[in-house]
C-alpha cells in the first residue's frame, strides 16, 4: 500500500504532516513526529511582534553556517512573556535539521515589509528545506479596500520569492471576495503551495472581569467542510500545491482531503488532543480504508472528487445549497405542525 505523495518538491512517505504549532518548540517531540511518521514537520511559527526587535543577537556571516551560535538555547519557552529570541529560533530549526531525515518547513508571521524578507532569509540559512508564509490579518480599517489587500500579500509573496531559494507555501484565510481568483495570482506570483485555511482565533468577553480575553478552541472534524471544499474548486485549475490544515481527526478525513485534490493533509488539533503518537493511528486507519476499497495508493484517489472531476460540479457551488436544505430531517414538532 502506497501513501507517498509529493508537496513543495519532495517526496513524502506519507500525506501526514504535523502544522505549525507549539508541539516542536521542543526537539524531542520533532523526533517523536518523524519516528510516529511524520512525513514532514511544519516548524512553529515565527512571529514577529514576538522579537525582541533592535536587541537580537543574530550575527550577519558568510552564509557557511557560522552565523548560528552553538550555545543558543535549545528550548527557550522560559524567554519572558511574547518574546522570542530569533537566534534561539533559527538555531533550533538548524539542531532540528540535524537531527531528524525528514523535511522541516519553517514558518514565518510577519507584521512588516521588511521583516518578511529579513526573517524568510535567516529562516532559509537556518537550513530549512521550505518556508510557509502565515499571513494572519485581519483587515480593520474600512478606508482600506479589498484590492488593496490582495496586493499587500502578492508583494509579500513575490518579495520573499525572489528572495529565497527554498519552496514557499502560503497558508491563507477563507475570507477573500473571489478566493479562486486571488488563488491564481498567487499561483501566478510564483507560491509553490497554498495552505487552506488559517484559523482566525476569536477572543471572548469574560462577564465577570469585563476584559476582552484569548480563547483558543481546538477544532473539530467539522472544520474540514470549508477547506475542502475549496480545495476541490481549485484542484486542476493552478499548479500551486494544496495543503489541507483544520478539522483532519481521523484517517478518513486525510482521505476526503486527498480526493478533493490536497497533496498533503496537516495535522494540529488531533496531536494537542491525543498526542503525537496519534498519527500512527491516522495512518492505519488510511491504509485500511484503501486495502478495504481494493486501492493501491493515495495517487488513485487524488483529486476523484474534486469539481474537475465530479460528475455533478454543482455539489460544490450554490445549486447545492437548496439540495441540501431538502435533505435535513424534519423533527416530529415541525412534521405534525405542518
Amino acid at each position: 500500500m502506497k501513501l507517498a505523495t509529493t508537496y513543495l518538491g519532495f517526496k513524502l512517505r506519507t500525506p501526514l504532516v504535523p502544522s505549525a504549532s507549539p508541539l516542536s518548540e521542543k526537539l524531542d517531540n520533532i523526533k517523536r513526529m518523524e519516528d510516529a511518521g511524520a512525513s514532514a514537520v511544519v516548524f512553529h511559527s515565527l512571529f514577529e511582534e514576538q522579537l525582541l526587535l533592535g536587541n537580537y543577537r543574530v550575527r550577519r556571516g558568510s552564509g557557511n553556517g557560522d552565523e548560528f551560535s552553538p550555545d543558543a538555547p535549545e528550548d527557550y519557552s522560559d524567554e519572558p512573556d511574547f518574546k522570542v529570541d530569533p537566534e534561539a529560533y533559527i538555531n533550533h530549526i538548524a539542531k532540528a535539521k540535524e537531527s531528524v531525515r525528514i523535511p522541516i518547513i519553517g514558518s514565518l508571521n510577519g507584521s512588516t515589509f521588511g521583516g518578511w524578507q529579513r526573517f524568510a532569509q535567516l529562516i532559509e540559512q537556518a537550513g530549512a528545506d521550505a518556508l510557509e508564509l502565515n499571513i494572519y490579518n485581519v483587515p480593520t480599517d474600512p478606508v482600506r479596500s479589498a484590492s488593496d489587500i490582495e496586493t499587500e500579500y502578492l508583494s509579500i509573496v513575490a518579495s520573499v520569492k525572489a528572495l529565497l531559494k527554498i519552496p514557499v507555501a502560503v497558508k491563507l484565510s477563507p475570507y477573500f471576495t473571489n478566493f479562486s481568483q486571488f488563488a491564481r495570482r498567487l499561483d501566478a506570483q510564483g507560491a509553490d503551495a497554498l495552505v487552506l485555511f488559517n484559523r482566525f482565533y476569536q477572543p471572548d468577553i469574560e462577564l465577570e472581569t469585563l476584559e476582552v480575553s484569548p480563547n483558543v478552541l481546538l477544532s473539530t472534524p467539522m472544520a474540514m467542510r470549508l477547506p475542502m471544499r475549496w480545495i476541490a474548486l481549485l484542484y486542476g485549475r493552478i499548479d500551486a500545491n494544496l495543503a489541507a490544515t483544520s478539522g483532519i481527526h481521523h484517517g478518513v478525513d486525510a482521505l476526503k482531503m486527498i480526493m478533493a485534490g490536497a497533496d498533503v493533509t496537516m495535522l494540529c488539533s488531533v496531536l494537542l488532543h491525543h498526542g503525537i503518537g496519534h498519527i500512527r493511528v491516522l495512518e492505519h486507519e488510511m491504509r485500511e480504508w484503501l486495502e478495504d476499497h481494493e486501492y493501491e495508493s493515495v495517487e488513485q484517489i487524488k483529486g476523484i472528487k474534486s469539481q474537475k472531476n465530479c460528475p455533478d460540479p454543482t455539489a460544490f457551488e450554490r445549486a447545492q445549497y437548496t439540495r441540501a436544505l431538502k435533505t435535513y430531517p424534519k423533527s416530529p414538532s415541525s412534521t405534525a405542525a405542518s
